[in-house]
């Protein structure tokens, strides 16, 4: 008998903010994670789990690549989850080639000591936080840049992919923390369950499934409105002090081609360059190979 290790890899979302347990974050890696090992009864070979999150608030997938790939491939998980992508879309330095190669050497690298790699693609910040529409709209096609890369990749190192960029539960505000970008615990819950389901269709998860139901109250109205009143604009405006001139910039190429009835170029660009840089790392892969 032996444990079963599973690595959560990411950003705030697997740290696990908006589910707060005690002084810390749980989130929904940590109750996939209670869900993963068999009873004892079934026979299983595996009958524990040694879980380990090295997900931190505000990492980019340089910080993935650099810092915390080495510490989960040292680990030798069975099962390593990757979900990462928002926060490059909010810096000025976003280049969907360079998320492309460093989202690719993480995939191979984990697939290829044996992980089964665990994805998902996400909502754009922009309409989540509620931004005016010339704003929103190039984080949405840079989080659709991400998504598509996400997929490509996805299907290519076989990951078990969980599509969680739409659906009922985006739109559900109880679904979500007082800041209006992290899931609250309903949210997390579903996401657990969701991985949950597809792992279990796979074959590799047979312990008990996620509750969807939460152990503590949402927050309420005003406790959303005091958050967006005190920390909601410091947590806004240090996210965006490399991003604001330049999204400015491209709120009013927006604005300019919404009046030209030219927006579809813009969205062509971004086509084009997803297309470039999946086959950049195609190539690169093939370089490695021979």
């Amino acid at each position: 008998m032996r444990p079963l290790r599973f690595v959560a890899l990411g950003d705030s979302l697997t740290e696990g903010v908006g589910d707060p347990v005690g002084e810390g974050w749980r989130g929904w890696a940590a109750l996939l994670a209670a869900g993963l090992a068999p009873s004892r009864a079934s026979g299983a070979a595996v009958e524990s789990v040694e879980f380990r999150n090295l997900a931190v608030s505000g990492a980019q997938t340089r910080d993935v690549l650099e810092r915390q790939l080495p510490a989960a491939l040292a680990e030798r998980p069975d099962i390593a989850s990757v979900v990462i992508g928002v926060n490059d879309t909010l810096r000025c330095t976003f280049d969907i080639h360079a998320v492309a190669g460093r989202l690719d050497e993480v995939y191979a690298a984990l697939t290829g000591q044996g992980a089964v790699l665990l994805t998902a693609c996400l909502p754009d910040p922009g309409t989540m936080l509620g931004l005016p529409g010339a704003l929103a709209r190039p984080l949405a096609r840079r989080q659709r840049a991400v998504n598509a890369v996400v997929h490509a990749l996805s299907e290519r190192y076989g990951a078990v992919h969980l599509h969680a960029a739409e659906g009922d539960w985006v739109t559900d505000r109880g679904m979500w923390s007082a800041d209006r970008l992290h899931p609250g615990e309903r949210g997390h819950r579903q996401l657990a369950l969701h991985f949950h389901a597809l792992l279990a269709q796979a074959g590799l998860a047979s312990g008990p499934v996620p509750s969807a139901v939460p152990e503590f109250p949402g927050p309420s109205r005003s406790a959303s409105l005091w958050w967006l009143a005190t920390s909601g604009t410091g947590w806004v405006a240090r996210r965006c002090t490399d991003l604001l001139p330049q999204l400015l910039g491209l709120a009013a190429s927006e604005v300019r081609h919404r009046v030209r009835g030219t927006g579809v170029r813009l969205d062509l660009a971004a086509s084009r360059a997803v297309a470039s840089a999946l086959a950049g790392v195609a190539v690169a892969d093939q370089a490695d190979a021979a």
